[in-house]
């Protein structure tokens, strides 16, 4: 004869403490995690268990409570046990219970098992949706963390906190960092962003300003030669056939993020050593992007360093000082026949005869020569845009060094 549903509950209350003993004894035995835990987690799931069959219970009694059951089943638990269990491990506790539950009412009737079913359905969900407000409110978490990261490397205000800020991020760069700048797009991708990045062996961390997008770009491998830190050795031996595939420039990587900026400019700073010098490759990229209309044919996306003469004359004094540094200096260094060549044939209009009639050699000579300045700074004088590169520096030169005069023949 089937028990009234009174009966049900009274025979239920009667074998809850045996239910929760065999529900540890099942945990214990079939899942590994579970015994690696220590004491006091275990006592915790143990108490998770107990509750998960008081509150099927309370259920079965009145099952419109279904929208009280993650806080019944999940309010015993202490905190630090939702941030060290997983969705699968919660999932993987839920399939024990109910098993150890069906095998004890085995010889119940079907409305018993049914509901047992149910209410199992129900437990999943409520637990989906605890780790899933979780994962928002880490989403939400993550986003302002980054957005605080990003500002301190824009405005170059570190603290003691920032490394940890970096870690908390799960921040997989490694090495090299460069700076891209440009403006937000009418409909932001974040994911697209970071997706397009981790395919490109690459990490991100983005910032919005108002109209203004930020990246700050890590490789995630280390680049060929690059050093790496002694808690790496370990795994250097895993990431060697991917190094030993070509690393892609931060230019390339630009290229590849540049559809997920909006219209107008885009530029990209100089590389830095590490992401605690990001600051200034950051500063040459917003100074590079407040001028960038100044060009008229600027590449999509651009370099920081091709924008010196702009940024100088809108008075960086980054630019400047890369200006004189990068070319004035090692050309005054090395041959002062290279620094009167150069002068002659940037004035003369890049006119190899007139240059060479000026400094009374032949034309073959000032090839040489101005191949020479291009080996000694990396520009060449040949092209138009960086001549006029080199007839910035040289003049900014000039005024900051009193001998300039007497250089300039």
């Amino acid at each position: 004869m089937a028990k009234s549903k009174a009966e049900t509950l009274a025979w239920l209350r009667t074998i809850s403490g045996e239910l929760a003993t065999a529900t540890i004894k099942r945990l214990d035995a079939t899942l590994p995690w579970y015994g690696d835990m220590p004491p006091g987690r275990r006592s915790a799931v143990g108490l998770v268990a107990q509750a998960g069959i008081k509150s099927f219970i309370q259920w079965y009694e009145d099952p419109s409570t279904t929208t009280w059951i993650a806080s019944d089943v999940f309010g015993s638990a202490p905190r630090e046990l939702l941030r060290s269990v997983t969705l699968q491990q919660t999932l993987q506790l839920i399939r024990v219970v109910v098993e150890v539950v069906e095998d004890r009412v085995k010889g119940a009737d079907a409305s018993l098992r049914e509901a047992i079913l149910l209410y199992s359905r129900e437990i999943a969900f409520a637990s989906a949706d605890v780790y899933a407000r979780a994962a928002e409110a880490r989403g939400l978490w993550d986003a302002r963390l980054e957005a605080l990261v990003v500002d301190s490397i824009l405005s170059g205000e570190y603290d003691d906190e920032l490394p940890s800020r970096i870690a908390a991020l799960g921040w997989h760069g490694h090495g090299e960092v460069s700076v891209l700048v440009g403006t937000t797009p009418r409909v932001l991708d974040v994911d697209q962003l970071r997706r397009t990045a981790r395919h490109l062996q690459a990490d991100v961390l983005i910032g919005v300003q108002g109209n203004r997008l930020v990246l700050v770009i890590g490789r995630s491998i280390p680049a060929p030669g690059s050093a790496t830190p002694a808690s790496e050795a370990a795994s250097a031996a895993e990431t060697d056939e991917a190094n030993a595939e070509p690393t892609l420039s931060f230019m390339d990587i630009a290229r590849a993020l540049e559809p997920g900026f909006g219209p107008g400019h885009l530029v990209l700073g100089h590389e830095v050593p590490s992401l605690v010098d990001a600051s200034r490759s950051a500063k040459a990229a917003l100074a590079g992007f407040a001028v960038a209309r100044a060009w008229r044919n600027a590449p999509r996306p651009t370099l920081a360093d091709d924008l010196l003469p702009e940024r100088a004359l809108a008075g960086d004094p980054l630019a400047r000082s890369t200006l004189v540094n990068r070319v004035y200096r090692p050309l005054q260094d090395q041959s002062p026949e290279l620094m009167a060549t150069l002068w002659c044939y940037l004035d003369n209009g890049r006119s190899l005869e007139a240059t060479a009639r000026e400094l009374y050699v032949h034309p073959n000579t000032v090839r040489y020569r101005l191949k020479r300045v291009s080996q000694v700074i990396g520009w060449d004088a040949t092209g138009a845009r960086e001549a006029l590169i080199l007839q910035s520096a040289l003049i900014l030169g000039t005024m900051n060094d009193h001998d300039g005069a007497g250089t300039r023949r």
